[in-house]
């Protein structure tokens, strides 16, 4: 499970060191920076893939996604005061768990000739640990430019043959089950991780017909799947707690696969109705809160799950049956929901008592986003990777 999250120099957020429990519930006012911290997850599981670099350049590169404001800043009695950049321009973004740590350090490019890639940034630096703390001893792999180096099995403090490229994570390309096998147990964690922001129920959505009827375990990021998905969780996860979800966010209903030629079709009884109503006739709120069921209940949880405002198309009235559905599956996976909906972040609150949960409102000041409530000494211990 993850305890901590840092982020440094990433739009709003200036420096951010926050502790994480098993199920987050991140609130705010609009542009407080929310979406920020769901960005910066995104970025930490995109370096497992190879994919940081390419994701900051479609954000617009550094230039677009560094803090804007100045380095320093004097606060008082006088009109807010800042001084100009002494600093390396460093983006940094990092995570600490019950196991493993991982940050990384990115740049600005360093000009070597004319480049068509100039929004490209470059990795200064990573690090990977073990526990919650990076400290010399707990130092796993380093990576100081396009140079890596190992603790070996006999604790041993070696460099390797591998030469990064500027825009190649440590984390990405280094494969090697001898030298560093608690670095391939890391990726693999990440590349786990989560994220559900664009399930589509427009009338055009996928999810409203029938999809190729296969075995399912993990509904995709977009929802297409979604008759699939339940019936996977109908043959081989619980099914009881399916059917239960769906008569909590519409009691009195049954929900059923149609199955055709190899395509599944999900269709839904309700009280009153002479006959049951497939995808195509459901209301978008209807197809969305079964979405967070199939994601919730999936029978292959992650180790992180990230939900980004859930809320939006549920009728009042699905909110705490939604929120019922989150805090009973953060018993089997982490869990973080950004949200701007206050009633659902009340109804998930309601949950305290069962789940091990924490509400984290974000504001901003003088364009810097921060946690309210949290001081220097409330944030966990966290020390960067020197590049």
């Amino acid at each position: 499970m993850l305890v901590t999250l840092a982020v440094e120099n990433y739009r709003s957020l200036r420096r951010l060191v926050l502790p994480l429990r098993r199920l987050n519930v991140v609130t705010g006012a609009n542009g407080a920076g929310k979406s920020s911290l769901y960005r910066s997850l995104r970025l930490l599981s995109a370096s497992a893939r190879g994919g940081v670099v390419g994701a900051l350049a479609r954000e617009g590169g550094l230039p677009s996604t560094l803090w804007a404001g100045p380095e320093t800043v004097q606060r008082g009695d006088h009109p807010l005061q800042g001084t100009v950049r002494t600093k390396r321009v460093a983006l940094r973004l990092g995570f600490a768990g019950d196991s493993f740590g991982y940050a990384i350090d990115l740049g600005l490019p360093q000009a070597v000739g004319p480049t068509l890639f100039g929004l490209d940034p470059e990795i200064k630096s990573e690090c990977s640990w073990s526990g919650p703390v990076l400290r010399p001893a707990t130092k796993l792999t380093e990576r100081t430019n396009t140079a890596v180096g190992v603790r070996g099995p006999d604790g041993a403090w070696r460099a390797t043959k591998l030469t990064l490229r500027p825009y190649d994570s440590m984390l990405a390309e280094f494969v090697d089950p001898e030298l560093a096998p608690d670095l391939m147990l890391l990726r693999e964690r990440i590349r786990s991780w989560r994220f559900y922001d664009q399930v589509r129920t427009d009338a055009d959505a996928p999810m409203r017909a029938a999809q190729i009827g296969t075995r399912t375990p993990v509904l995709g990021h977009d929802g297409a799947d979604l008759a699939p998905a339940l019936a996977t969780i109908r043959e081989v996860g619980d099914a009881a707690a399916l059917d239960a979800a769906v008569d909590l966010g519409f009691p009195g209903s049954r929900l059923a696969i149609a199955a055709a030629a190899g395509r599944f079709e999900l269709t839904l009884t309700q009280p009153g109705m002479l006959r049951p109503l497939g995808a195509a006739e459901l209301s978008d709120g209807t197809l969305r809160y079964l979405s967070w069921v199939a994601a919730m209940l999936t029978p292959r949880p992650p180790e992180l799950l990230v939900l980004n405002e859930p809320e939006n198309s549920l009728h009042p009235d699905l909110i705490r049956p939604l929120a019922a559905l989150v805090a009973g599956a953060s018993a089997r996976m982490q869990i973080v929901v950004v949200t701007h909906s206050r009633p659902l972040a009340s109804a998930l609150d309601a949950h305290a008592d069962e789940a091990d949960l924490q509400l984290v409102e974000l504001a901003k000041e003088h364009g810097e986003t921060y946690v309210v409530g949290q001081g220097r000494l409330d944030e966990p211990a966290w020390h960067w990777p020197k590049r």
